[in-house]
Protein backbone atom coordinates (compact mmCIF):
# COMPACT_ATOMS: atom_id res chain seq x y z
CA UNK A 1 0.00 0.00 0.00
CA UNK A 2 1.08 3.62 -0.85
CA UNK A 3 0.75 6.54 1.27
CA UNK A 4 -1.57 7.69 -1.32
CA UNK A 5 -3.52 4.38 -1.15
CA UNK A 6 -3.58 4.80 2.67
CA UNK A 7 -5.07 8.31 2.54
CA UNK A 8 -7.34 7.26 0.52
CA UNK A 9 -8.66 4.22 2.04
CA UNK A 10 -8.90 6.31 5.47
CA UNK A 11 -9.81 9.41 4.12
CA UNK A 12 -7.24 11.69 6.61
CA UNK A 13 -5.90 15.11 6.46
CA UNK A 14 -2.66 15.89 4.34
CA UNK A 15 -1.33 17.13 7.85
CA UNK A 16 -1.89 13.62 9.05
CA UNK A 17 0.17 12.12 6.15
CA UNK A 18 3.26 14.45 6.43
CA UNK A 19 3.24 13.69 10.37
CA UNK A 20 3.52 10.00 9.33
CA UNK A 21 6.19 10.64 6.68
CA UNK A 22 8.01 11.79 9.10
CA UNK A 23 7.45 9.11 11.66
CA UNK A 24 8.60 7.12 8.93
CA UNK A 25 11.68 9.25 8.23
CA UNK A 26 12.59 8.54 11.90
CA UNK A 27 11.75 4.55 11.93
CA UNK A 28 14.54 4.52 8.56
CA UNK A 29 16.96 6.22 10.66
CA UNK A 30 16.76 4.75 14.00
CA UNK A 31 15.99 0.89 13.45
CA UNK A 32 19.45 -0.31 11.74
CA UNK A 33 20.50 0.94 15.88
CA UNK A 34 17.71 -0.20 17.62
CA UNK A 35 15.51 -2.34 16.11
CA UNK A 36 12.37 -1.21 16.08
CA UNK A 37 10.92 -3.20 13.47
CA UNK A 38 11.83 -6.25 11.40
CA UNK A 39 13.84 -4.53 8.72
CA UNK A 40 11.91 -7.12 6.03
CA UNK A 41 8.44 -5.13 6.76
CA UNK A 42 10.03 -1.32 5.95
CA UNK A 43 9.50 -1.81 2.73
CA UNK A 44 5.41 -2.26 3.62
CA UNK A 45 5.39 0.13 6.08
CA UNK A 46 2.27 1.74 5.40
CA UNK A 47 0.42 -1.48 5.26
CA UNK A 48 2.38 -3.81 7.99
CA UNK A 49 2.78 -0.79 10.52
CA UNK A 50 0.34 2.13 9.66
CA UNK A 51 -2.73 0.78 8.54
CA UNK A 52 -2.58 -2.14 10.99
CA UNK A 53 -2.11 0.28 13.80
CA UNK A 54 -4.59 2.79 11.72
CA UNK A 55 -7.13 0.62 11.99
CA UNK A 56 -8.05 0.95 15.84
CA UNK A 57 -8.71 5.03 15.19
CA UNK A 58 -12.59 3.66 15.11
CA UNK A 59 -12.26 3.09 19.07
CA UNK A 60 -11.30 6.48 19.98
CA UNK A 61 -13.30 8.27 22.67
CA UNK A 62 -14.03 11.82 22.65
CA UNK A 63 -11.30 12.66 25.61
CA UNK A 64 -9.80 10.79 27.84
CA UNK A 65 -6.46 8.96 28.22
CA UNK A 66 -5.67 6.47 25.55
CA UNK A 67 -2.73 3.83 27.21
CA UNK A 68 -0.71 1.63 25.06
CA UNK A 69 1.96 -1.33 27.01
CA UNK A 70 4.97 -2.07 25.52
CA UNK A 71 4.81 0.73 22.69
CA UNK A 72 8.40 -0.46 21.06
CA UNK A 73 8.31 1.51 17.79
CA UNK A 74 5.31 3.07 18.52
CA UNK A 75 2.50 1.03 17.05
CA UNK A 76 -0.31 1.55 17.41
CA UNK A 77 -0.19 4.44 19.53
CA UNK A 78 1.89 7.12 17.69
CA UNK A 79 -0.02 6.26 14.23
CA UNK A 80 -2.66 6.69 16.23
CA UNK A 81 -1.82 10.16 18.11
CA UNK A 82 -0.83 11.20 14.46
CA UNK A 83 -4.46 11.02 13.18
CA UNK A 84 -5.92 11.93 16.46
CA UNK A 85 -4.26 15.37 17.28
CA UNK A 86 -6.49 17.50 14.84
CA UNK A 87 -9.82 15.75 15.24
CA UNK A 88 -9.51 14.50 18.94
CA UNK A 89 -7.92 16.72 20.36
CA UNK A 90 -8.84 15.96 24.59
CA UNK A 91 -7.56 12.19 23.64
CA UNK A 92 -4.07 12.04 25.37
CA UNK A 93 -1.41 8.91 24.96
CA UNK A 94 0.48 7.36 27.53
CA UNK A 95 2.99 5.09 26.21
CA UNK A 96 4.56 2.61 27.98
CA UNK A 97 8.05 1.21 26.97
CA UNK A 98 10.87 -0.88 29.74
CA UNK A 99 13.93 -0.35 26.41
CA UNK A 100 15.81 3.00 27.45
CA UNK A 101 16.31 3.35 23.62
CA UNK A 102 13.16 2.55 22.52
CA UNK A 103 11.80 5.77 25.03
CA UNK A 104 14.14 8.37 23.55
CA UNK A 105 13.08 6.99 20.13
CA UNK A 106 9.33 7.57 21.58
CA UNK A 107 10.11 10.91 22.86
CA UNK A 108 11.88 12.13 19.72
CA UNK A 109 8.72 11.32 17.68
CA UNK A 110 6.16 13.00 19.95
CA UNK A 111 8.62 16.03 20.02
CA UNK A 112 9.02 16.10 16.16
CA UNK A 113 5.39 15.25 15.54
CA UNK A 114 4.44 17.82 18.55
CA UNK A 115 2.34 14.73 19.41
CA UNK A 116 -0.08 14.97 22.76
CA UNK A 117 1.62 11.63 24.41
CA UNK A 118 4.01 10.58 26.90
CA UNK A 119 6.11 7.71 27.48
CA UNK A 120 6.98 6.24 30.64
CA UNK A 121 10.01 4.13 30.66
CA UNK A 122 8.95 1.63 33.08
CA UNK A 123 8.36 -2.35 33.13
CA UNK A 124 4.06 -2.32 32.72
CA UNK A 125 4.56 -4.14 36.63
CA UNK A 126 5.84 -1.05 37.83
CA UNK A 127 3.40 1.43 36.69
CA UNK A 128 0.08 2.54 39.13
CA UNK A 129 -3.04 2.11 37.95
CA UNK A 130 -3.47 4.41 35.06
CA UNK A 131 -7.51 4.42 34.78
CA UNK A 132 -7.55 4.65 30.83
CA UNK A 133 -10.75 5.06 28.30
CA UNK A 134 -8.68 3.19 25.97
CA UNK A 135 -6.01 0.16 26.81
CA UNK A 136 -3.82 -0.77 23.33
CA UNK A 137 -0.81 -3.80 22.99
CA UNK A 138 0.49 -4.77 19.63
CA UNK A 139 2.56 -8.02 19.76
CA UNK A 140 3.22 -8.17 23.73
CA UNK A 141 2.12 -10.79 25.10
CA UNK A 142 -0.73 -13.75 25.21
CA UNK A 143 -3.86 -12.59 25.60
CA UNK A 144 -4.59 -14.06 28.81
CA UNK A 145 -1.39 -11.51 30.04
CA UNK A 146 -3.05 -8.36 28.20
CA UNK A 147 -6.92 -9.17 29.91
CA UNK A 148 -4.82 -9.14 32.83
CA UNK A 149 -2.97 -5.65 32.33
CA UNK A 150 -6.43 -4.62 30.85
CA UNK A 151 -8.02 -5.03 34.43
CA UNK A 152 -5.50 -3.27 36.38
CA UNK A 153 -5.21 -0.43 33.95
CA UNK A 154 -8.78 0.16 32.72
CA UNK A 155 -11.02 2.65 34.21
CA UNK A 156 -14.34 0.79 34.66
CA UNK A 157 -16.17 1.98 31.52
CA UNK A 158 -13.07 1.64 29.23
CA UNK A 159 -12.27 -0.70 26.59
CA UNK A 160 -9.02 -2.80 25.45
CA UNK A 161 -8.13 -3.45 22.06
CA UNK A 162 -6.28 -6.53 21.43
CA UNK A 163 -4.69 -7.24 17.65
CA UNK A 164 -3.96 -10.58 17.51
CA UNK A 165 -2.78 -13.44 14.91
CA UNK A 166 -3.87 -16.78 13.53
CA UNK A 167 -4.07 -18.44 16.52
CA UNK A 168 -6.48 -15.55 18.67
CA UNK A 169 -9.32 -18.25 18.58
CA UNK A 170 -7.29 -20.47 20.55
CA UNK A 171 -6.00 -17.71 22.79
CA UNK A 172 -9.28 -16.42 23.68
CA UNK A 173 -10.16 -19.51 25.04
CA UNK A 174 -7.42 -20.08 27.49
CA UNK A 175 -7.82 -16.28 28.36
CA UNK A 176 -11.89 -17.20 29.48
CA UNK A 177 -10.62 -20.08 31.64
CA UNK A 178 -9.22 -16.93 33.43
CA UNK A 179 -11.38 -14.06 33.19
CA UNK A 180 -14.40 -13.21 32.80
CA UNK A 181 -14.89 -10.45 30.37
CA UNK A 182 -17.71 -9.03 27.48
CA UNK A 183 -15.91 -8.85 23.65
CA UNK A 184 -16.12 -8.12 20.43
CA UNK A 185 -14.36 -9.57 17.21
CA UNK A 186 -13.58 -7.19 14.59
CA UNK A 187 -11.59 -8.74 11.21
CA UNK A 188 -8.00 -7.68 10.45
CA UNK A 189 -8.01 -5.06 7.66
CA UNK A 190 -4.28 -5.89 7.02
CA UNK A 191 -4.29 -10.13 7.52
CA UNK A 192 -7.56 -11.96 6.87
CA UNK A 193 -6.37 -14.83 9.55
CA UNK A 194 -5.87 -12.03 12.24
CA UNK A 195 -8.64 -10.08 14.41
CA UNK A 196 -8.90 -7.51 16.77
CA UNK A 197 -10.49 -8.11 20.05
CA UNK A 198 -12.32 -5.42 21.90
CA UNK A 199 -12.76 -6.42 25.84
CA UNK A 200 -14.99 -4.63 28.44
CA UNK A 201 -15.96 -5.16 31.95
CA UNK A 202 -13.27 -7.61 32.83
CA UNK A 203 -13.09 -9.31 36.17
CA UNK A 204 -11.38 -12.71 37.45
CA UNK A 205 -12.97 -16.08 36.58
CA UNK A 206 -15.11 -17.45 39.50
Amino acid sequence: MSKEEFQRRLNVSRETIERLNHYEALIGKWNPKINLVASSTLADIWTRHFLDSAQLATFAPKSGVWLDLGSGGGFPALVLASMLVDTHPDVSFTLVESDTRKAVFLRTVIRDLALKAKVLSHRIEEIPNQKADVLSARALGSLEKLVEYGNTHLDQNGVALFPKGSSHKKELEQARESWSFDFKTIASLTDPTAAIFAIKDIQRAK
